[in-house]
């Protein structure tokens, strides 16, 4: 199939993890590549929606402040994780760097930015304490992010 995660075997990965997805290289030489940030176990788990927009907000709002190679951060329809895609090819202990301090900071975050009916399509849908709460038990689980499959 043409869509990278519809070949991806939902049913053999274990959440949470971090896996490059896509590596892309554009017509004039540029190179994009697409992490899987995965949160919750596929078919089993999901994120609370209000948690999702929260998280994307602040992810995106935050990570630009560790990295100028982010370009997106994109929730899954499927509501179990994310998408970060970043400018040429970081190495992977950078990305995840970039990921633990960025979820870090939104441990610290006193508000979600952008969060109102002026900055957001639907501004009254978000939970700071909900992202701070997935983002601890995704940080809690660090030594795991590296790992995709199941023994």
């Amino acid at each position: 199939m043409n869509v990278e995660s519809f070949n991806l075997d939902h049913r053999i990965v274990s959440a949470p993890y971090v896996r490059l997805a896509n590596r892309k290289q554009l017509p004039a030489g540029d190179v994009i590549v697409k992490y899987d940030v995965r949160f919750a176990q596929p078919n089993r788990a999901h994120l609370e929606m209000p948690t999702v927009h929260s998280i994307e907000h602040l992810f995106a709002e935050k990570s630009r402040n560790h990295s100028d190679r982010v370009i997106d951060f994109s929730p899954m329809g499927c509501q179990t994780g994310f998408y970060l895609i970043l400018q040429g090819e970081p190495a992977y202990d950078e990305v995840l760097a970039l990921i633990e301090a960025t979820l870090t900071d939104i441990l610290d975050a006193t508000e979600v930015p952008a969060a109102n009916e002026t900055q957001c399509g639907w501004g009254a849908n978000h939970t700071l304490e909900g992202a701070q709460s997935a983002v601890r038990a995704f940080l809690a689980e660090r030594d795991q992010w590296s790992t995709v499959y199941a023994a």
